[in-house]
C-alpha cells in the first residue's frame, strides 16, 4: 500500500492502443521517465503481457482497461475508470488506429465511419474530457500520433487515412492556439514507415515489403522521438532525418511530380487504378 501511494504522486499517461507496435515502445520510453501508465486496446491478452513486462521495468504502476474505440461509450468510460482509480493523466497518447484495405468504392459507409470513429472522433472525445483536468492543473501534455501522409498529396490507396491525419495535425495546431498559454502543449508526431503490424493488419504490406529499406524505421526509434517531442512541448516532431527531408520536400514540390519520384520511395499510393 504504502509504494502504490508513492507511486500515485507520479505523473501518469494514458496510452491508446499500446499493446503492440509504437503504443508499446511509447510506454517502454514513459516508464524510463518514470510515468505511471494506464494502457488500453482492445486485446486483453496483449495487454497483460505488455503491463507485465513494463511492471517488471521499474517501480511504477501500469494498468490496462480494454476499450474498443470503435464504441462510442469507451472515451466516457476510459475517463471514468481514470477517475474512479485516483490517476491524474498528465500526458494523454492518442496512438489507436488502423487503416482500411478496400477501395473507397467497395467500402460500406458503416465501416468509413467506424475508421473515423477511432482515429478521429474518439481523439477529440478523449481530448476534450482530459484537457478540462489538464485545465485544474494549469499543466498538462497531449501526444497525437499523425503521420507523414498527412503532409503527401492524396493516394491512390486508403483513401482517407491522408485526410484524416491532415486534421489530427490541424486539430493539434488548434489545441496549442488555445491552450499553450494555459500550460498545455500538443505534440502532433508524424512518423514515416514504420516496421509494426499495421501494415499487415491494413491490408498494404505488400507495398511496405516494397518500400526500401532505409525508409524503414523501427517503433521504438519512432517512440523516443515523439517522446522526447512531446515531453520538451514542440508542437510537430517528425521522426528520422530521412523523413524530416521528405516532409520537406513534400512542401517544396509540386505535387503533380510527386508521383515520379514515389514509385521507388512509396510503391502503391501513386499507381493509376
Amino acid at each position: 500500500k504504502e509504494v502504490k501511494k508513492l507511486n500515485l504522486k507520479k505523473k501518469t499517461a494514458l496510452i491508446t492502443g499500446a499493446s503492440s507496435g509504437i503504443g508499446y515502445e511509447i510506454a517502454k520510453c514513459l516508464v524510463r521517465e518514470g510515468f505511471n501508465l494506464v494502457l488500453t486496446a482492445r486485446n486483453k491478452s496483449k495487454l497483460e503481457a505488455a503491463a507485465k513486462t513494463l511492471s517488471n521495468k521499474k517501480n511504477v504502476i501500469v494498468d490496462i482497461v480494454v476499450a474498443d474505440l470503435h464504441d462510442p461509450s469507451a472515451p466516457q468510460a476510459l475517463y471514468d475508470y481514470c477517475q474512479l482509480k485516483g490517476y491524474e493523466i498528465s500526458l494523454l497518447v492518442n496512438n489507436a488506429g488502423y487503416a482500411i484495405p478496400s477501395s473507397f468504392d467497395k467500402t460500406p459507409m458503416e465501416e468509413e465511419e467506424r475508421f473515423i470513429r477511432v482515429l478521429a472522433i474518439a481523439v477529440i472525445a478523449l481530448t476534450k474530457l482530459f484537457v478540462r483536468d489538464m485545465l485544474v492543473a494549469g499543466k498538462g501534455k497531449i501526444m497525437m500520433i499523425s503521420s507523414v501522409a498527412a503532409f503527401a498529396p492524396p493516394s491512390t490507396i486508403q483513401t482517407l487515412y491522408g485526410p484524416v491525419k491532415t486534421f489530427i495535425n490541424r486539430f493539434s495546431e488548434g489545441l496549442n492556439v488555445n491552450y499553450n498559454n494555459r500550460g498545455i502543449t500538443s505534440t502532433a508526431v508524424c512518423p514515416g514507415y514504420t516496421v509494426t503490424n499495421f501494415h499487415k493488419a491494413s491490408g498494404v504490406q505488400e507495398e511496405m515489403d516494397r518500400v526500401p529499406a532505409f525508409m524503414k524505421k523501427t517503433a521504438s526509434s519512432v517512440a523516443e522521438e515523439a517522446v522526447s517531442a512531446t515531453l520538451k512541448g514542440k508542437k510537430v516532431c517528425v521522426p528520422s532525418k530521412t523523413f524530416k527531408l521528405i516532409v520537406l520536400l513534400l512542401k517544396v514540390v509540386p505535387h503533380s511530380l510527386f508521383p515520379f519520384f514515389s514509385k521507388r520511395l512509396a510503391p502503391g499510393r501513386y499507381d493509376k487504378k
